[in-house]
């Protein structure tokens, strides 16, 4: 049972019993040491993403995250509905937009995406996932990196290819990263998750809940997840959470929050690749990391592929995958500014603004450059085809 057209509820597909790692306690937590051909430290979009790109290598890869593979989401889990398809994930969706309603404090206005947009289950998407990937997995909580030795709390592992998919805190350069709240290039965001449904995605742009940032509801089909986003980190979003929660008539019950990075950093350092937060791939202005991190990482995953198969290497690979990243820098810093614009902008203005930009061919040309940014085509690794509008249980 579905319905067609903006807000969409996606049919649940049966796929039997998921496979559930759990987490080695006590004795069972037994000593993790060894050498590996590669380490994928992080097991979330990045890190699965890398793995994805070196099933049926041949090579002992290895992943190690603290928590089990789609056990802890830190986000909306909300996507551009054509990398669902991209990548076979569809079956993680949990309902379809057609359309953003965006609230200011002076008005509404309704924005028709050239392309939809998706969220999903974060367990069944991790869980599919690292299927196409088939790389090894072990809980393990990662402390420091010497050389090509990573220690963890459960032994030494050591690998000539490591990535650090670990997230904001690139835990694995060598400086440990310096990058700390509230002192760093990092967004606030909180999240709450209270039953109910609804057809639409919606923002608020309104300095009542945050004076740079903004406020969120994304429906999935039987809950909400409703949330706040501040540019500026010394901002505290919880108060204005629960008020926006409450505004929508709903609950603030199951949070959910995360430090979000605003500002690209360099995606190598002393022979190690970074990707997704852990490298800054996340977009500026709207704080979306999901696809830039599958992006990056299958970029990533490329990259160390050429290496495994003797085509190149390491440090030929280091080049090309830093050069890659870089490339992209130009993007960003155009949303990080529009990210500092925004808040300076008189409310009413504002809302003008926003009103303005609802014209449909404006949205279908600033929407179409947005997913340029990373495009779900990279997956297949041709050329940007137009986005599908079908439906993604049609």
């Amino acid at each position: 049972m579905r319905r067609t057209g903006a807000g969409a509820t996606i049919a649940a597909v049966n796929l039997g019993p998921m496979p559930r790692r759990r987490t080695k306690r006590g004795p069972r937590r037994t000593p993790l040491e060894g050498d590996v051909d590669v380490l994928i430290c992080g097991a979330s979009f990045a890190g699965l993403a890398v793995a994805r790109e070196l099933a049926g290598s041949g090579a002992r890869v290895l992943m190690i995250d603290r928590y089990e593979v789609g056990e802890r989401p830190t986000s909306a889990c909300g996507i551009p509905t054509d990398w669902l398809r991209a990548l076979g994930l569809e079956a993680s969706a949990r309902q379809e937009f057609g359309e953003l309603v965006a609230h200011t404090a002076h008005g509404t206005a309704r924005l028709p995406l050239p392309w939809t947009f998706s969220t999903f289950d974060y367990p069944t998407f991790c869980d599919l996932l690292a299927r196409q990937g088939g790389a090894r997995f072990e809980t393990a909580k990662v402390h420091e990196r010497v050389g090509q030795t990573v220690r963890t709390d459960r032994g030494e592992l050591r690998a000539p290819l490591i990535v650090d998919a670990l997230g904001w805190r690139r835990v694995l350069a060598p400086s440990g990263g310096d990058v700390q709240p509230p002192d760093a290039p990092l967004s606030r965001g909180l999240e709450v998750h209270p039953g109910g449904a609804g057809p639409e995605m919606e923002i608020w742009i309104d300095r009542r809940y945050v004076p740079a940032g903004y406020g969120w509801s994304f429906p999935a089909n039987d809950e909400l997840r409703i949330g706040i986003g501040s540019f500026e980190p010394r901002f505290r979003v919880k108060q204005t959470t629960v008020e926006l929660a409450e505004d929508v008539g709903s609950e603030a019950v199951r949070y959910q929050g995360n430090w979000i990075p605003h500002q690209l950093r360099d995606a190598t350092d002393d022979g190690v690749f970074f990707c997704g937060d852990s490298a800054g791939h996340c977009v500026p202005l709207t704080a979306e990391g999901i696809r830039t991190a599958l992006y990056f990482g299958i970029a990533c995953g490329r990259e160390l592929r050429r290496v495994l198969e003797g085509g190149a290497t390491q440090q030929a690979a280091l080049r090309r995958y830093h050069a890659f990243s870089a490339g992209h820098a130009w993007k960003f810093a155009w949303m990080l500014r529009l990210q500092r614009l925004v808040p300076r902008v008189p409310p009413r203005l504002l809302s003008a603004a926003v009103n303005a930009t609802s014209a449909r061919a404006f949205v279908r040309w600033s929407f179409d450059h947005y997913l340029g940014l990373a495009h779900p085509a990279f997956v297949a690794g041709g050329r940007p085809a137009a986005p599908s509008r079908t439906p993604l249980a049609a």
